[in-house]
């Protein structure tokens, strides 16, 4: 449900924004007030369950994904939904690091929990691949609001599959620093937020958000030096493989749900039914599903060093194909080349990125920087969308959004490269 809905919305956009009678700028915070809540909380939300029991924070968070989906569903404009959406994107967080850790609760033994979490990931991964394609189906029967209803059996379902006792979890003394996490999603709220606004031309908008949003940074950062309980592990960010791994992640989920974004507006403004625009996003959801078990036995074999490299190169020539064929209005199969290599290329890297990040940092902090790496990719999709919907604001068409992408993805593979010297 929680990755799913990261990118079922997508193929939802024109038919939303015809219903709620909004523009760009509303889909752009409807997408991004689930990932940018999503994003910040995810710092904390492993403390949060460490504190108070997985299992309690788990079914609160189902519970409350379930309900408050429905509300999406009822909205009856944009600022209704982008309040729901923002509320959902609380809930996601909570679910996540929880269902980890009740994985690691009922799978005990290394090799059983090892299994266990390569099956979280993969179904993790096809929900992401299959977020166009349901959401093509849904909005074709349904419409828009179909995509949010069909999480509440979907919740049910997990909720009466966890009611047993083996789950349950003591509460622990772990503390939690509230105003340093509500100040980084701030932060990224107000970054988001001035991107959009820089997209329509509103540059005072723009100033003053990305000033609050440099302040909101600045305040972060003392809060965190004086904090007993930091949202952030220091000796993760001052390990330079790391910093450049996580500016990895942000880049492959920027390209990723900007790509999202953005394309189905192109596609459906040509023609294509939802359904069709849904089917059309296939070869970049297949390699999510097929390539992983590649990818792993290749991390074996060579180190993640290569996979990661040649994802993002892979990945900035996807966009730089897609912009091509939006720019030329060229035939359907070159988006597909492009939207192919784009898969392959996610497909390398994100597993890989994993085990780079995981394996580069400081004893005993591997889990702290798996949690991490989450958080800035959802941090990375949130400023992807503002970014590459962008252009699509200010009246220009779909060749420059891919254009940004290219570069954040060809930029970031310099810069893991330099942070990764071949050995």
């Amino acid at each position: 449900m929680v990755l799913l809905d990261s990118t079922v919305l997508s193929v939802a956009e024109p038919d939303l924004a015809s219903s709620l009678h909004t523009s760009v700028t509303g889909l752009q915070w409807a997408a991004n007030s689930y990932t940018v809540v999503f994003a910040a909380l995810l710092l904390s939300a492993g403390a949060l369950a460490d504190r108070l029991g997985a299992d309690r924070v788990f079914r609160a968070g189902v519970a409350l994904f379930a309900l408050e989906s429905a509300l999406c569903a009822l909205a009856p404009n944009v600022t209704a939904l982008v309040g729901a959406r923002a509320l959902l994107g609380a809930s996601a967080a909570a679910c996540v690091p929880a269902s980890l850790a009740l994985i690691g609760r009922l799978y005990p033994d290394r090799r059983e929990h090892a299994r266990a979490v390569a099956s979280w990931a993969a179904i993790s991964g096809a929900a992401v691949a299959a977020g166009p394609l349901a959401g093509g189906a849904l909005v074709g029967v349904a419409g828009w609001r179909a995509v949010f209803l069909v999480n509440v059996p979907l919740g049910a379902v997990a909720l009466a599959l966890t009611a047993t006792r083996r789950l349950r979890c003591q509460r622990g003394d772990r503390r939690l620093d509230w105003p340093a996490q509500l100040t980084a999603c701030a932060a990224l709220a107000l970054a988001t937020d001035g991107l959009i606004a820089a997209g329509a031309a509103s540059w005072s908008h723009t100033a003053a958000a990305l000033a609050g949003a440099v302040a909101a940074g600045v305040l972060f950062v003392r809060l965190e030096k004086r904090s007993p309980a930091p949202v952030l592990n220091r000796a993760l960010l001052g390990t330079p493989a790391v910093r450049a791994g996580l500016a990895a992640g942000a880049a492959v989920n920027f390209a990723l749900t900007g790509t999202l974004f953005v394309l189905p507006l192109l596609f459906q403004s040509r023609g294509m039914s939802p359904t069709a625009t849904g089917l059309a996003f296939l070869p970049l959801t297949v390699p999510f599903v097929v390539n992983p078990p590649l990818t792993g036995r290749l991390v074996a074999k060579t180190g993640p060093r290569p996979p990661v490299l040649a994802g993002l190169v892979l990945l900035a020539a996807g966009s730089g194909v897609l912009g091509a064929a939006a720019w030329a209005a060229a035939p359907y199969i070159w988006s597909a080349l492009g939207l192919l290599l784009a898969g392959v290329g996610i497909s390398l890297a994100l597993p890989a990125l994993v085990t780079a990040i995981t394996t580069a940092a400081p004893p005993g902090a591997g889990g702290a920087a798996g949690g991490l790496l989450n958080a800035v990719r959802q941090a990375g999709a949130s400023l992807g969308i503002a970014a590459m919907g962008a252009p699509l604001t200010a009246g220009t068409d779909g060749p420059w959004a891919f254009a940004v992408a290219a570069s954040v993805c060809a930029a970031t593979a310099l810069w893991f490269q330099r942070a990764h010297p071949k050995r």
